[in-house]
């Protein structure tokens, strides 16, 4: 969840006096692990150079290197402590070791589709960076898809933004963003819980 204070409003008066630190700041602490409404923001930056108060290409570049530098940060935080924390937190919910390394397979064996696409799934977004860092994801093919990644969803919220601001109000445009990011967070969660499902009655009437 975004912070509350960070409301639609405070983000446009925010872009709109500090500019292109805006997007690329809010994005950037987003991407390392702060529950920043990145998403928000940069459809504000689309829907601001749509109406002609900021430029296009400036408010993608800023999009494309906070995304990217965020997630590096967040990957190097993963890398370096996030495991030993990961093993506190699964103490104190009672989560066993050996899960969490199991958990951890898991991952590393879909990292590099979860940074490239994960910016488009809610939650995410924020987490794909730290966990890649604490699954020891090479950071040379960590850096491949978090900059292809970035791209790619920046480019797709920006224009976004950008065209489709003029036709619709930008409250419903990031509604239906959200609403999108949710669905596809059921969707993988569905694509990880139900094979457990699955295996877990397959072992019961064996």
């Amino acid at each position: 969840m975004s912070l509350e204070f960070l409301s639609l409003d405070t983000i446009q008066s925010l872009a709109s006096q500090y500019g292109y630190w805006t997007i690329f700041l809010g994005i950037m602490l987003e991407n390392t692990g702060l529950p920043l409404p990145g998403e928000t923001i940069t459809l504000v930056g689309g829907f601001l150079a749509g109406s002609g108060e900021m430029v296009y290409w400036q408010v993608l570049a800023s999009a494309i290197a906070g995304a990217a530098i965020g997630d590096s940060c967040g990957y190097w935080i993963g890398r370096t402590g996030g495991w030993p924390l990961l093993l506190k937190v699964g103490k104190f919910f009672r989560v066993a070791e050996h899960q969490l390394e199991n958990a951890k397979s898991k991952f590393q064996q879909n990292a590099a589709r979860a940074v490239f696409l994960g910016r488009f799934i809610a939650l995410l977004r924020i987490f794909a960076g730290p966990i890649a860092g604490i699954v020891e994801m090479p950071y040379p093919k960590f850096l491949l898809c978090n900059v292809a990644g970035a791209t790619l969803w920046a480019s797709v919220m920006v224009s976004l933004a950008f065209f489709v601001g003029h036709l619709i109000s930008l409250e419903q445009l990031i509604a239906w963003v959200g609403q999108f990011a949710i669905l596809a967070l059921l969707l993988l969660i569905a694509w990880i819980v139900v094979p457990l499902w699955l295996e877990a009655r397959a072992s019961e009437n064996s």
